[in-house]
């Protein structure tokens, strides 16, 4: 987690972070390995820094088809450092690589870090990030399917998670965040999905050596609300078991469109003694949520979960086994094709509306994108900086400025 602001006095707010400098196209920033990478256009921001495309350092400019986005901050402050720390621990392209090949795995959705440093400009110092572009996320795609998937794209969606935890949790990570708008889409392949923004991201076994539970008031409710464990509401560190659990409630939402708890949001106690009950009797709360057609699978995948204690490790290859058996149930397969498309009873994909004029360049359709994702983007984790009666605002009640965007996130051009 960043380190907070200090207050100047009592009662004073904590001080604001400074938000980096737009820099020109074409500025090169070289790496602490010496490798010189050349930004294009800025396609958005994050909490207090920019995204940019960016490509290695060549003669031409950098265009609509760069691979790579670099994320800028001020050095002094906190986010992108936080987040780095995971990347060059767990996310370097070898170390992928590596994994999927000993996992006969064709992929892997973890951004693959490629380099950091610090760049000067202006007397000012900057820290960097190089990491994979994406594309568009999948809140977006609940949103435009009427927020309901098919039962065959959710239990791929868990299966592609399942591998993507597995992984990070064997490089001693856990993610503590798992959520539609920190899912991402490949840029090039729309069958990849990708987990992004590692802003919470816990070492819960640094060298080997679990961490024990311990409860502190200080850091209850962390992460987003309505997905966030048991342990976090009750002020734990996260856990393997917590980013299953927090995974269950997304595939739980997916399918059935909503939470019980999601109508009273901005009380965390009454969101918190909700999963209490839910994992008190795992039956009725999926006849809670499901009326009819209630997907066995869903059930005893929670129930092993819930079966987990903290340090345990999770049994990764049999919740794989129950979402196969559950792909069976409705005669699919895992064919890794991830196949959006409205179901019964949910709202058509509204038409396409347009950001941009016929004649605006790729980099004004990508900013004006940006502008409108801004806008009408969901809150992403609770911000610790501020009053406690604004921590648990509902999303469509969070400001632009509080807002935190996933930040290798870029639009499909």
């Amino acid at each position: 987690m960043p380190p907070k602001a200090k207050a100047a006095g009592k009662g004073r707010a904590p001080a604001k972070r400074k938000l980096a400098e737009e820099f020109p196209p074409g500025e090169v920033l070289t790496d602490t390995g010496k490798k010189a990478w050349k930004l294009g256009a800025p396609i958005g921001q994050g909490g207090f820094g920019l995204i940019y495309l960016a490509d290695e350092n060549s003669a031409k400019s950098v265009g609509a088809d760069a691979r790579y986005v670099i994320k800028v901050e001020p050095s002094e402050n906190g986010p992108l450092f936080s987040e780095l720390k995971f990347y060059m621990r767990a996310a370097k392209p070898d170390l992928i690589q590596s994994w999927m090949k000993s996992n006969k795995l064709k992929n892997l959705g973890v951004p693959r870090y490629w380099g950091s440093g610090l760049h000067e400009r202006g007397g000012k110092r900057y820290r960097f990030m190089v990491i994979d572009r994406l594309g568009t996320d999948l809140q977006k795609k609940f949103e435009e399917y009427g927020r309901r998937f098919p039962r065959k794209l959710v239990l791929q969606l868990g299966l592609r998670l399942l591998d993507i935890l597995e992984y990070i949790h064997d490089h001693e990570y856990v993610h503590a965040d798992i959520k539609a708008s920190n899912l991402m889409l490949s840029h090039s392949d729309p069958n990849q999905i990708f987990l992004v923004d590692y802003g919470l991201a816990y070492r819960y076994s640094p060298d080997g050596i679990l961490k024990e539970y311990k409860e502190d008031p200080k850091r209850c409710h962390d992460g987003t609300i309505e997905f966030t464990s048991i342990d976090a509401h009750k002020g734990a560190s996260p856990s393997r078991r917590s980013d299953l659990e927090i995974l269950s409630y997304c595939m739980v939402q997916w399918l059935c469109g909503r939470l019980p708890w999601e109508d009273k949001l901005q009380d965390p106690i009454y969101v918190r003694d909700s999963k209490i009950k839910c994992q008190e009797n795992i039956s009725q709360f999926m006849t809670k949520c499901f009326s009819q057609d209630k997907p066995d699978e869903i059930q005893k995948f929670m129930e092993e979960v819930k079966s987990l204690g903290y340090q345990d490790k999770p049994p990764y290859e049999k919740l794989r086994s129950i979402l196969q058996a559950g792909l069976k149930t409705i005669q699919a397969k895992d064919d890794g094709k991830l196949e959006f498309t409205p179901i019964n009873g949910a709202i058509s994909p509204p038409a396409k509306v347009s950001t941009h004029s016929p004649c605006s360049s790729g980099a004004e359709r990508e900013q004006a994108w940006w502008k409108a994702k801004l806008k009408s983007r969901r809150s992403s984790t609770l911000n610790k900086e501020l009053p406690p009666v604004k921590l648990y605002r509902r999303p469509s009640q969070t400001s632009e400025s509080q807002t935190k965007i996933s930040a290798i996130f870029s639009p499909s051009l």
